[in-house]
Protein backbone atom coordinates (compact mmCIF):
# COMPACT_ATOMS: atom_id res chain seq x y z
CA UNK A 1 0.00 0.00 0.00
CA UNK A 2 1.37 3.40 -1.03
CA UNK A 3 0.66 6.18 1.46
CA UNK A 4 0.45 9.85 0.43
CA UNK A 5 -0.22 12.89 2.59
CA UNK A 6 -2.31 15.46 0.71
CA UNK A 7 -2.82 18.93 2.20
CA UNK A 8 -5.03 21.69 0.78
CA UNK A 9 -4.73 25.41 1.47
CA UNK A 10 -6.02 28.66 -0.05
CA UNK A 11 -4.61 31.89 -1.43
CA UNK A 12 -6.07 33.66 1.59
CA UNK A 13 -3.66 31.71 3.81
CA UNK A 14 -0.70 33.74 2.48
CA UNK A 15 0.79 36.20 4.93
CA UNK A 16 4.08 38.10 5.09
CA UNK A 17 5.65 36.20 8.00
CA UNK A 18 5.62 32.97 5.96
CA UNK A 19 8.41 34.51 3.86
CA UNK A 20 10.83 33.68 6.69
CA UNK A 21 10.41 29.99 5.77
CA UNK A 22 11.68 30.48 2.20
CA UNK A 23 15.30 30.20 1.08
CA UNK A 24 16.99 33.03 -0.88
CA UNK A 25 16.13 31.50 -4.27
CA UNK A 26 12.48 31.15 -3.30
CA UNK A 27 12.30 34.67 -1.87
CA UNK A 28 13.85 36.04 -5.04
CA UNK A 29 11.34 34.23 -7.21
CA UNK A 30 8.51 35.41 -4.95
CA UNK A 31 9.63 39.03 -5.15
CA UNK A 32 10.01 38.87 -8.95
CA UNK A 33 6.47 37.54 -9.43
CA UNK A 34 4.34 40.46 -10.59
CA UNK A 35 0.73 39.29 -10.12
CA UNK A 36 -0.35 39.32 -6.45
CA UNK A 37 -2.36 36.09 -6.82
CA UNK A 38 0.63 34.29 -8.35
CA UNK A 39 2.87 35.55 -5.51
CA UNK A 40 0.36 34.24 -2.97
CA UNK A 41 0.16 30.83 -4.68
CA UNK A 42 3.94 30.51 -4.73
CA UNK A 43 4.29 31.56 -1.09
CA UNK A 44 1.58 29.20 0.14
CA UNK A 45 2.99 26.28 -1.87
CA UNK A 46 6.55 26.81 -0.64
CA UNK A 47 5.61 27.41 2.98
CA UNK A 48 3.22 24.44 3.15
CA UNK A 49 5.79 22.14 1.54
CA UNK A 50 8.45 23.18 4.04
CA UNK A 51 6.13 22.81 7.03
CA UNK A 52 5.01 19.30 6.02
CA UNK A 53 8.53 18.10 5.17
CA UNK A 54 10.03 19.73 8.26
CA UNK A 55 7.53 17.84 10.39
CA UNK A 56 8.51 14.53 8.75
CA UNK A 57 12.26 15.21 8.80
CA UNK A 58 12.24 16.74 12.29
CA UNK A 59 13.79 19.93 10.92
CA UNK A 60 12.84 23.60 11.18
CA UNK A 61 10.87 24.38 8.00
CA UNK A 62 13.45 26.94 6.85
CA UNK A 63 16.21 24.29 7.11
CA UNK A 64 14.55 21.74 4.83
CA UNK A 65 17.07 21.29 1.97
CA UNK A 66 15.21 21.91 -1.29
CA UNK A 67 16.61 22.21 -4.80
CA UNK A 68 15.02 23.41 -8.04
CA UNK A 69 16.88 22.54 -11.23
CA UNK A 70 15.28 22.54 -14.68
CA UNK A 71 16.38 19.36 -16.54
CA UNK A 72 16.45 21.29 -19.82
CA UNK A 73 18.26 24.53 -19.00
CA UNK A 74 19.62 24.04 -15.48
CA UNK A 75 17.72 27.07 -14.19
CA UNK A 76 16.13 27.24 -10.71
CA UNK A 77 12.61 26.44 -11.87
CA UNK A 78 12.44 22.66 -12.26
CA UNK A 79 10.39 20.35 -10.07
CA UNK A 80 11.43 21.09 -6.51
CA UNK A 81 13.00 18.13 -4.70
CA UNK A 82 14.73 17.33 -1.45
CA UNK A 83 18.47 17.91 -1.86
CA UNK A 84 20.22 14.83 -0.44
CA UNK A 85 23.57 14.51 -2.28
CA UNK A 86 24.85 10.95 -2.45
CA UNK A 87 21.69 9.40 -1.00
CA UNK A 88 18.10 8.80 -2.13
CA UNK A 89 15.69 11.42 -0.87
CA UNK A 90 13.46 9.96 1.89
CA UNK A 91 10.40 11.80 0.57
CA UNK A 92 9.08 13.05 -2.73
CA UNK A 93 6.48 15.79 -2.96
CA UNK A 94 4.40 17.67 -5.50
CA UNK A 95 2.78 21.10 -5.45
CA UNK A 96 -0.29 22.13 -7.44
CA UNK A 97 -2.53 25.17 -7.65
CA UNK A 98 -5.57 26.35 -9.56
CA UNK A 99 -7.70 29.36 -8.84
CA UNK A 100 -7.73 29.85 -5.08
CA UNK A 101 -6.64 26.25 -4.35
CA UNK A 102 -3.10 25.18 -3.40
CA UNK A 103 -2.22 21.55 -2.69
CA UNK A 104 0.86 19.61 -1.59
CA UNK A 105 1.31 15.82 -1.71
CA UNK A 106 4.14 14.06 0.17
CA UNK A 107 5.11 10.39 0.05
CA UNK A 108 7.97 8.18 1.23
CA UNK A 109 6.92 5.33 -1.06
CA UNK A 110 8.09 6.72 -4.41
CA UNK A 111 7.71 9.67 -6.75
CA UNK A 112 4.43 11.54 -6.44
CA UNK A 113 2.47 13.98 -8.59
CA UNK A 114 -0.61 16.01 -7.62
CA UNK A 115 -2.90 18.09 -9.80
CA UNK A 116 -6.07 20.04 -9.05
CA UNK A 117 -8.39 22.07 -11.26
CA UNK A 118 -10.73 24.72 -9.92
CA UNK A 119 -13.94 24.01 -11.82
CA UNK A 120 -15.00 27.64 -11.33
CA UNK A 121 -12.09 28.87 -13.50
CA UNK A 122 -13.24 29.16 -17.16
CA UNK A 123 -11.67 26.59 -19.51
CA UNK A 124 -11.84 26.35 -23.30
CA UNK A 125 -12.78 22.67 -23.16
CA UNK A 126 -12.96 22.12 -26.91
CA UNK A 127 -9.62 23.79 -27.61
CA UNK A 128 -7.83 22.09 -24.72
CA UNK A 129 -9.34 18.70 -25.53
CA UNK A 130 -8.01 18.76 -29.09
CA UNK A 131 -4.49 19.26 -27.71
CA UNK A 132 -4.61 17.00 -24.66
CA UNK A 133 -6.86 14.03 -25.51
CA UNK A 134 -6.25 10.96 -27.63
CA UNK A 135 -8.66 10.13 -30.43
CA UNK A 136 -10.47 7.65 -28.20
CA UNK A 137 -10.69 10.13 -25.32
CA UNK A 138 -11.91 12.90 -27.61
CA UNK A 139 -14.63 10.70 -29.10
CA UNK A 140 -15.78 9.69 -25.60
CA UNK A 141 -15.90 13.36 -24.56
CA UNK A 142 -18.00 14.35 -27.59
CA UNK A 143 -20.41 11.47 -26.88
CA UNK A 144 -21.39 13.20 -23.63
CA UNK A 145 -24.07 15.87 -23.37
CA UNK A 146 -22.47 19.35 -23.64
CA UNK A 147 -23.19 20.14 -19.99
CA UNK A 148 -21.15 17.12 -18.87
CA UNK A 149 -18.08 17.73 -21.01
CA UNK A 150 -16.42 20.32 -18.79
CA UNK A 151 -16.32 18.17 -15.61
CA UNK A 152 -15.36 15.08 -17.64
CA UNK A 153 -12.46 16.87 -19.32
CA UNK A 154 -11.15 18.23 -16.01
CA UNK A 155 -11.14 14.74 -14.51
CA UNK A 156 -9.12 13.36 -17.43
CA UNK A 157 -6.81 16.38 -17.32
CA UNK A 158 -6.02 16.02 -13.60
CA UNK A 159 -5.14 12.37 -14.15
CA UNK A 160 -2.75 13.18 -16.97
CA UNK A 161 -1.14 16.11 -15.17
CA UNK A 162 -0.62 14.06 -12.00
CA UNK A 163 1.10 11.33 -14.03
CA UNK A 164 3.41 13.84 -15.75
CA UNK A 165 4.32 15.39 -12.40
CA UNK A 166 5.03 12.02 -10.81
CA UNK A 167 7.32 11.15 -13.72
CA UNK A 168 8.96 14.58 -13.54
CA UNK A 169 8.60 15.15 -17.29
CA UNK A 170 6.09 18.01 -17.36
CA UNK A 171 4.54 18.68 -20.75
CA UNK A 172 7.52 17.15 -22.57
CA UNK A 173 5.53 13.90 -22.75
CA UNK A 174 2.97 13.94 -25.62
CA UNK A 175 -0.38 14.33 -23.89
CA UNK A 176 -2.29 12.65 -26.70
CA UNK A 177 -0.09 9.57 -26.38
CA UNK A 178 -0.87 9.23 -22.68
CA UNK A 179 -4.35 7.73 -22.52
CA UNK A 180 -6.23 7.33 -19.25
CA UNK A 181 -9.47 5.62 -18.30
CA UNK A 182 -12.83 7.35 -18.78
CA UNK A 183 -13.92 9.76 -16.03
CA UNK A 184 -16.57 7.42 -14.61
CA UNK A 185 -14.08 4.52 -14.35
CA UNK A 186 -11.36 4.09 -11.71
CA UNK A 187 -8.20 6.01 -12.67
CA UNK A 188 -5.71 4.06 -14.77
CA UNK A 189 -3.26 4.57 -17.61
CA UNK A 190 -4.44 2.70 -20.70
CA UNK A 191 -1.75 3.72 -23.19
CA UNK A 192 1.78 4.91 -22.60
CA UNK A 193 3.88 6.94 -25.07
CA UNK A 194 6.90 5.06 -26.44
CA UNK A 195 10.47 5.93 -25.39
CA UNK A 196 12.10 8.41 -25.11
CA UNK A 197 9.00 10.16 -23.70
CA UNK A 198 9.03 7.91 -20.63
CA UNK A 199 12.06 8.44 -18.36
CA UNK A 200 14.54 5.53 -18.10
CA UNK A 201 13.78 3.21 -15.22
CA UNK A 202 10.09 4.07 -15.18
CA UNK A 203 7.54 1.42 -16.02
CA UNK A 204 3.81 2.03 -16.41
CA UNK A 205 3.00 -0.88 -14.13
CA UNK A 206 4.73 1.00 -11.31
CA UNK A 207 2.16 3.81 -11.53
CA UNK A 208 -0.83 4.09 -9.19
CA UNK A 209 -3.50 6.80 -9.03
CA UNK A 210 -6.32 8.00 -6.82
CA UNK A 211 -9.03 10.53 -7.71
CA UNK A 212 -9.90 13.20 -5.15
CA UNK A 213 -12.38 16.02 -4.72
CA UNK A 214 -11.56 19.27 -2.94
CA UNK A 215 -14.50 20.76 -1.05
CA UNK A 216 -16.54 17.98 -2.62
CA UNK A 217 -16.50 19.83 -5.95
CA UNK A 218 -13.09 20.50 -7.49
CA UNK A 219 -11.45 17.49 -9.21
CA UNK A 220 -7.94 16.44 -8.24
CA UNK A 221 -5.76 13.37 -8.82
CA UNK A 222 -2.68 12.06 -7.06
CA UNK A 223 -0.35 9.72 -8.97
CA UNK A 224 2.58 7.79 -7.55
CA UNK A 225 5.43 5.92 -9.18
CA UNK A 226 6.21 3.27 -6.61
CA UNK A 227 9.82 2.24 -6.19
CA UNK A 228 9.02 -1.17 -4.72
CA UNK A 229 6.33 -2.45 -7.08
CA UNK A 230 7.28 -5.34 -9.34
CA UNK A 231 5.90 -4.72 -12.85
CA UNK A 232 3.19 -7.23 -13.62
CA UNK A 233 1.88 -5.80 -16.87
CA UNK A 234 3.23 -3.72 -19.68
CA UNK A 235 2.65 -2.35 -23.15
CA UNK A 236 1.07 -4.92 -25.43
CA UNK A 237 -0.22 -7.16 -22.66
CA UNK A 238 -3.80 -5.88 -22.95
CA UNK A 239 -5.89 -3.96 -20.47
CA UNK A 240 -4.69 -1.17 -18.26
CA UNK A 241 -0.98 -0.70 -17.66
CA UNK A 242 -1.56 0.99 -14.32
CA UNK A 243 -4.43 1.26 -11.93
CA UNK A 244 -5.95 2.40 -8.64
CA UNK A 245 -6.48 0.53 -5.42
CA UNK A 246 -3.04 0.78 -3.85
CA UNK A 247 -2.92 4.44 -2.83
CA UNK A 248 -3.92 5.45 0.70
CA UNK A 249 -4.51 9.20 0.83
CA UNK A 250 -3.93 10.77 4.26
CA UNK A 251 -5.73 14.14 4.22
CA UNK A 252 -4.23 17.17 5.97
CA UNK A 253 -5.74 20.59 6.53
CA UNK A 254 -3.11 22.76 4.87
CA UNK A 255 -4.77 25.98 6.02
CA UNK A 256 -4.53 24.77 9.63
CA UNK A 257 -0.87 23.77 9.16
CA UNK A 258 -0.04 27.27 7.90
CA UNK A 259 -2.10 28.96 10.61
CA UNK A 260 -0.32 26.97 13.33
CA UNK A 261 3.06 28.32 12.28
CA UNK A 262 4.34 30.88 14.79
CA UNK A 263 3.39 34.32 13.66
Amino acid sequence: MISVQVAWARLGDARADLLTLLDPVERGRHDETVAPADRARFLVGCALSRLLLGELLDLPPADVPLRRVCPRCGGPHGKVRLDTPGAPAPYDFSVTHSGALVGVAVSSDGAVGLDVEDCEVPVDVEGAARTALSGTELAALHALPPAERGPAFLRVWTRKEAVLKALGVGLRMPLRGLEVSSPEAPPAVLAWPPPPSVPPGRHPADLRMADLLVDGVHPATVATVATAVTPATGPGTGGAVSGPGEVRVVPRDGSAVLAAHDR
